[in-house]
């Protein structure tokens, strides 16, 4: 007996030295933030979370966005196990979307209030580097206002390899031709062991972070996100966090670097993944607040976490942004790549405003720098 309620003494000191440790904004190891992951209680996870965004983001306003997701092009190469979308060169439902539809959905958008496209697609092989800069000044000219938040690091890699040019160049070539912000796409999970069997043709765990450091360095603002709850551990979940959180360091000074960290579950239905691997999302809400937390926790240099209230819905969504998370993200005009593996909340304005209103927070209207709109 006493020797039982010493190990739990001893287990409570250590979780609470690295409570300490954390909200005095040091670096928790990545064997340390698994531990906390693994065996500190939820509800103190949360209020330390809770505790963090304060640091970071003091106050009760918690943000949204309209923008639209539009996809370049259906058609990729890559294959990834977990992607419904996407569809192969010579497919007879493979499409590249028109100007014409550009206008139509840019239209809509901005008849919303929303000013930013997030243009996202698979790795064409058809595509180079012309197509994307001819794209973007079209766009740029047709819409002087929109902003462009476009491709992810794999795309990036992809474009650099097909031409011969360093991701230094693409990513300067593509920012001059309009190129406003870089979402984080295709980062899933920074783990090798992972990638290679989800996608491995996808841009590498180095090649993804070697994209961020060189946008890093053009001044480029970026996002960071996790696809989660598949094949991966709780070590590589954590790993990744502190992958992100290296990239962040070593940014130059007042370089926008990563301004945001968005988790999302996976969703299973109809994957390859699921068929062919019989591996199921192993998401469940309390899992979710426990990776809002820990990301807190472990992200000591990224001032913004996004609760994804498309793949978690409303409830868990709530619950998040009193567990470390400062924003609900966008009211997603249009969204086809997780939709198609059956994650299908959708909201507008006003559902986003409630949401934040119902965790009793103070709804902001922001752009993708974070920035708050009058």
């Amino acid at each position: 007996m006493w020797s039982i309620i010493h190990a739990m003494a001893h287990l409570m000191k250590k979780i609470e030295s690295l409570y300490k440790k954390a909200l005095e904004l040091e670096s928790l190891s990545v064997e340390e933030g698994s531990f906390l992951y693994k065996e500190a209680p939820l509800d103190e996870l949360m209020y330390i979370g809770a505790a963090l965004r304060q640091i970071h983001m003091p106050g009760k306003k918690v943000g949204w966005i309209i923008d639209r997701n539009v996809n370049i092009t259906n058609i990729c190469f890559s294959r990834c196990l977990f992607c419904n979308f996407c569809r192969r060169p010579g497919s007879n439902d493979g499409y590249v979307t028109t100007i014409d539809q550009y206008i139509k959905k840019i239209d809509e958008l901005m008849a919303l209030g929303g000013d930013q496209l997030l243009l996202q697609g698979g790795m064409n092989p058809k595509l180079g580097i012309d197509f994307y800069t001819s794209l973007f000044k079209e766009l740029k000219k047709l819409y002087p206002e929109l902003k462009l938040h476009a491709l992810g690091p794999p795309e990036i890699v992809f474009i650099a390899k097909k031409e011969g040019m360093s991701i230094k160049n693409t990513l300067s070539v593509l920012i001059e031709a309009g190129l406003d912000s870089l979402p984080g796409a295709g980062a899933e999970i920074l783990s090798d062991r992972v990638r290679k069997i989800l996608s491995p043709v996808k841009a590498s765990v180095k090649e993804w972070s070697d994209v961020m450091i060189e946008a890093h360095q053009l001044n480029l603002p970026t996002s960071a996100t996790m696809m989660y709850g598949h094949i991966e551990t709780v070590e590589e979940r954590v790993e990744h966090l502190a992958i992100l959180r290296e990239i962040q360091n070593n940014r130059p000074k007042n370089s926008y670097g990563f301004i945001s960290f968005v988790p999302w579950p996976f969703s299973d239905e109809g994957t390859l993944l699921k068929k062919q691997m019989e591996i199921s999302s192993n998401y469940s809400s309390l899992d979710y607040l426990r990776l809002i937390a820990i990301s807190r926790l472990m992200l000591n240099n990224i001032t913004n976490i996004q609760t994804s209230v498309l793949t978690v819905g409303k409830d868990t969504g709530i619950i998040s942004l009193n567990a470390g998370a400062n924003d609900v993200g966008s009211v997603m005009i249009e969204e086809n790549v997780v939709s198609a593996a059956g994650s299908n909340n959708m909201f507008n304005a006003e559902e986003l405003i409630s949401i934040i209103k119902e965790a009793g927070y103070e709804p902001i209207r922001r752009n993708q720098k974070y920035e708050a709109l009058s």
